[in-house]
């Protein structure tokens, strides 16, 4: 039966890399994939074509398709907007409408890439993390939200943190299942010191681990003990359990231990057999648009994953991996890790590597 999967390019650097993608989906398809690529427009894109960040046909062929390759959203041409009509609120309103609530972030250091982090080798070498995002609540889609103004004129921003349970065992429980297949050991960020959510979270992930998970190994740790740990000695954490916010930014923390954010490739998925999203989380980097030096390895490591968590082809998934790690193994670079290759370029060499 054929899959399907669905590309929404977006703005900035988002159609340069998104396009690399395609190409090497092309190849697979060309060697035997049975898949049908789509594209529908996104974002800012869609915004001055639709008047909107998100089209209600496009949420629909989302649905629809097994898989969706997200390129970025954004840019300073829509940042004076209302937050309800910037690119952004479109990506949640895709992330809410596909109830996508787990985003796995892998933060790998390639061994040719060891000296590329602002860390020491020693600390990267070899680093292989994942993270486990919950991304459909807490603070970022909490009520109420908003800025009043108070009766003395000052003004007062409300944003809510707020979880339940039932999305609190959810995404631990995705997080758990993924240990499995890795080191069965499972760090949960929090600040149950100073916040009841916080201590509430840590309360129902360890009520979880105890009930189903007992052959996992869990550790609790405040998030911004994470934070230093991360600089400290980062390859002691295997699978890191965080929420939403928390998640955003220490995920992106380890993004640099690995020398670029244009390294690292992102999943957001759901129940089983529900589509999920894919993108990489450089976002859309509007300071080098259109300039075709953006790096394309996060675009491509994001269509691994497509692979292997929505499209049923692990084999495929683990092909594309070892042909960007034969390819930067050969030298083959853009200018954020430390060479000169195009966009297009990097693509060449990575296509030349895929078996």
């Amino acid at each position: 039966m054929t899959k399907t999967l669905l590309l929404l390019p977006g703005d900035g650097i988002g159609p340069e890399v998104t396009a690399v993608a395609k190409r090497v989906a092309g190849r697979l398809i060309a060697g035997g994939l049975d898949l049908a690529i789509t594209e529908a427009r996104f974002g800012g894109a869609a915004i001055d074509a639709d008047g909107v960040p998100l089209t209600e046909e496009t949420l629909a062929a989302a649905k629809a398709a097994d898989a969706v390759l997200m390129g970025a959203v954004g840019g300073p041409q829509w940042a004076g907007q209302s937050y309800d009509k910037r690119p952004e609120a479109g990506l949640l309103a895709l992330r809410a409408g596909m109830n996508v609530f787990a985003n796995l972030r892998p933060a790998r250091c390639f061994a040719a890439l060891a000296d590329a982090s602002t860390l020491k080798r020693i600390y990267v070498d070899g680093l292989d993390i994942l993270f486990v995002r919950e991304l459909t609540g807490g603070v970022y889609f909490g009520e109420p939200r908003g800025v009043e103004t108070l009766p003395d004129g000052q003004r007062r921003g409300v944003n809510t943190h707020v979880y339940t349970t039932s999305e609190i065992q959810r995404v631990a429980r995705i997080a758990f299942d993924l240990a499995r297949g890795r080191k069965g050991e499972v760090v949960s960020a929090e600040k149950g010191n100073v916040m009841e959510a916080g201590l509430m979270w840590r309360e129902d992930v360890q009520a979880l681990r105890d009930a189903e998970y007992p052959d996992i190994k869990l550790t609790h740790m405040l998030a911004d003990n994470m934070a230093m740990q991360l600089v400290k000695n980062p390859k002691q954490f295997d699978v890191i359990l965080t929420d939403n916010l928390f998640g955003d930014m220490l995920s992106d923390e380890a993004a640099m231990l690995t020398g670029s954010l244009g390294m690292l490739p992102s999943a957001a998925i759901g129940e089983p057999g529900r589509p999920g999203l894919y993108e990489p989380i450089h976002g859309s980097a509007p300071d080098i648009a259109g300039r075709g030096v953006a790096n394309p390895c996060a675009s491509i490591l994001s269509l691994a994953m497509a692979l292997r968590h929505s499209l049923g082809r692990a084999d495929l998934a683990a092909a594309v991996e070892a042909a960007v790690e034969a390819a930067l193994d050969a030298g083959a670079r853009t200018s954020d890790i430390g060479g000169a290759l195009t966009t297009a370029a990097m693509g060449d060499a990575i296509l030349t590597h895929l078996k």
